[in-house]
This record gives C-alpha cells, structure tokens and sequence, in this order.
C-alpha cells in the first residue's frame, strides 16, 4: 500500500525540483577536468571493495541481482553496474527529473527500466531487490519528514539479506543552501535496524579542484589525510 501525499510532501518535491533547477551549468563536473576523472577512479575502485569485501560477492553473482537507483540521474551509475557485470533485466532507475529520465532511457539499454516521478511512492515490490542504492540524493532533501520518507521505501523495497549501498557527504556547503550534510548519525537513524560498514572517501572537491590545478597525482597525496575526504560509502544491510 502506498503512502499518502500529504501536502508536505509535495511541497518538498516541488522545492527539490527548484534546487536543481537553481544549480549552475558549468564545467565544474567535465569529465575533461582531473579531479573529476580522479573522484571517479576512485569512486569505482572503493564501490568493487565493498561489493567484493563485506558484501562478499563474486562477479558470478552479480547477474542474478536485481538492483534500483533511487535518484538515478542521467544513468551514469547505472552505466557503472553494466560495466561490472549486472544484468540490464535486473536494473531499474527511478529519477525525479523527466530531462534527466529522457537522457537515460537514451542512453541505457532498453532493458533497463527507468521510471520518472516521486521515488518515495515507486511501485517496487516490497522485499524484492538485492541491492538500493542513493548517490547524494538526501543530501539534496532539506526536509527530515521526506528523508524518513524515502528511507522507510528504500528500506522495505530489500529482501531480508540486502543492502543498502548508500554515497553521500557528511560536511554542510556553506556556498550552497539548497543542500545539506548528512552525517553517520543521520544515516543510523534512518536505518536503525541495519548493520552498516561505513568508509570515508572522495577528496573534498573545493580542496581536489585547487591541488589538481598544480598536479593531479596530488589527489591522491591529500586523499591520504581521512579528515579531508567528505562522502560516507555505507553497505546499509538488512538482517536476513
């Protein structure tokens, strides 16, 4: 059974829309720019140590997950679960956005299902997915009542023995009000069932900007200091 929309809700969707709409469209996220490239090896490369280290999985199990990104963007993660081995059958994303939704359908195999719309009210079947994963998506919801919200979906959209892959930032940015930080304790009180392995990653991009302008192997050189990488990559697992 769905929840209702009460107009809370569909205050806080129409501001999210707002948000995105306000964001500038420059290159800051070129994948021409180093740093970029370099957020996302790195991305990538901590992503497969989870799948393969405490999830415990095998590149043989992959096809057989069923996967949603919630908040899928213009498919680009989807892109990534392709590239490591899921099936296209078994993916589905859901995006708020009916540009970005017309980008990804253009992009991914046709097979993949991308459905357009609130994804706090998606009709996935409960207990029906392996793996939910979010890409800085509560960042981008200011309110605490939504984020509950769509984390109860999340939550019951996983057969018991799921997870959550969860990437997100944990620092308010302070040249930006239409986002803020959601930190680990955040996170377990969304999930407050869950076990959880957390890793900070991704050098913040205000520092990662300035140091690739001298030399992009600094990157790596200040992504060595834990303090100053601002994402929580979590495996967010439901007990079987």
């Amino acid at each position: 059974m769905e929840p209702s929309r009460h107009s809370g809700h569909e205050t806080e969707l129409r501001a999210v829309v707002d948000r995105y709409a306000r964001r500038p469209q420059d290159d800051r996220y070129s994948i021409f720019r180093p740093e970029v490239i370099l957020s996302g090896q790195e991305w990538q490369r901590e992503m497969l140590r989870l799948l393969s280290g405490p999830v415990g999985l095998s590149s043989a199990d992959l096809p057989r997950l069923r996967v949603v990104d919630v908040g899928c963007g213009h498919g680009g993660r989807l892109l990534d679960f392709l590239r490591y081995g899921f099936r296209p059958a078994n993916l589905v994303g859901l995006e708020l956005l009916p540009d970005r939704v017309a980008y990804a359908r253009s992009q991914l195999p046709a097979a993949v299902k991308i459905y357009d719309g609130d994804a706090s009210v998606a009709d996935i079947e409960p207990g029906s997915q392996d793996i939910v994963f979010q890409s800085v998506v509560f960042s981008s919801l200011l309110s605490d009542e939504f984020q509950q919200e769509l984390a109860a979906r999340m939550w019951s959209w996983l057969r018991p023995g799921g997870g959550i892959i969860w990437y997100d930032f944990i620092y308010d940015n302070p040249g930006n009000p239409d986002v803020r930080a959601v930190p680990l304790k955040r996170v377990r009180a969304l999930f407050p069932e869950a076990q959880m392995t957390v890793r900070r990653v991704t050098l913040a991009p205000p520092i990662s900007r300035r140091v690739c302008r001298i030399h992009p192997m600094l990157y790596h050189v200040f992504n060595a200091i834990p303090a100053l990488r601002t994402h929580l990559l979590c495996w967010i697992a439901k007990r079987s």
